[in-house]
C-alpha cells in the first residue's frame, strides 16, 4: 500500500513541479552559477548509498557535510527562499518513483555521519526506506542531535501506518518542522565537495 501511494504520488508530483523545476533552473543559475539540481550520496535501506536530488541551494565550493555545520553564508539568496519553502526538495520525488526513497520515512543522512549511522542501526531504522519528510523533522530535529534523532527515527519506525504518514505529508505541506539548520561558520573554498 505505502509503495502504491508512493509511486502515484510521486509520479503525479514530477509531472506537476516540472514546470517549476524548469523555472527555478535559471533562477538557481542566474543567482550563482553551477549546477542547478544537486546530487549527493545519502545512506538508504539497509545502509545501502543512494544518490539524493535536490534544487542547489548552497554555493558551488560548500563542504558537503550536515547542513548544521555550515554557515548561513554558504545559502543562496534563491537558496534560501527555496529551502524555507521546501521546494528544494522537489527532485527527490525522483527519488522515490525509484524507490531509493519514500514519501515519509527518516530522512537519509550522509555517509560521513558516522554518529547517527551507528545510533540508527543499533536502532533499526535501516530497516525502513528514508523519506523526503519524517515526524523527527516535523517535530523540529534535525542532524545536529544524532542520538535524539535516531531515537525518534525508531520510534517512527515501530508506529509507522499509513494514517501516520498521511498525517506527517499534511503537517509538512503546512509548514510544521524548520529543516536542517545552518549555523557554523566554514570553509566554503574546500576543493573536495561542492552544493
Amino acid at each position: 500500500m505505502k509503495r502504491f501511494f508512493d509511486i502515484i504520488v510521486s509520479l503525479l508530483g514530477c509531472f506537476l513541479t516540472l514546470p517549476l523545476i524548469l523555472l527555478c533552473i535559471p533562477v538557481i543559475r542566474l543567482g550563482s552559477p553551477g549546477r542547478a539540481v544537486f546530487c549527493q550520496q545519502r545512506v538508504g535501506l539497509g545502509k545501502k548509498e543512494f544518490t539524493c536530488y535536490k534544487l542547489r541551494t548552497m554555493k558551488v565550493g560548500t563542504r558537503q557535510v550536515g547542513t548544521h555545520q555550515l554557515s548561513e553564508s554558504a545559502v543562496t539568496g534563491i537558496g534560501r527562499f527555496l529551502r524555507s519553502t521546501k521546494l528544494d526538495e522537489i527532485p527527490q520525488l525522483w527519488n522515490v518513483l525509484i524507490g531509493d526513497m519514500s514519501l515519509v520515512g527518516p530522512r537519509p543522512c550522509l555517509p560521513t555521519q558516522e554518529e547517527l549511522i551507528g545510533e540508527r542501526e543499533k536502532k533499526g531504522v535501516f530497516s525502513v526506506v528514508p523519506g523526503i519528510t519524517g515526524l523527527s523533522q516535523i517535530e523540529g530535529l534535525d542532524m545536529s542531535n544524532p542520538v535524539g534523532l535516531a531515537s525518534r527515527d525508531a520510534d517512527y519506525v515501530e508506529s509507522a501506518s499509513f494514517g501516520l504518514d498521511f498525517k506527517i505529508l499534511v503537517w509538512t505541506a503546512l509548514g510544521k518542522g524548520s529543516g536542517d539548520r545552518v549555523t557554523v561558520e566554514n570553509d566554503l573554498n574546500d576543493p573536495k565537495e561542492f552544493h
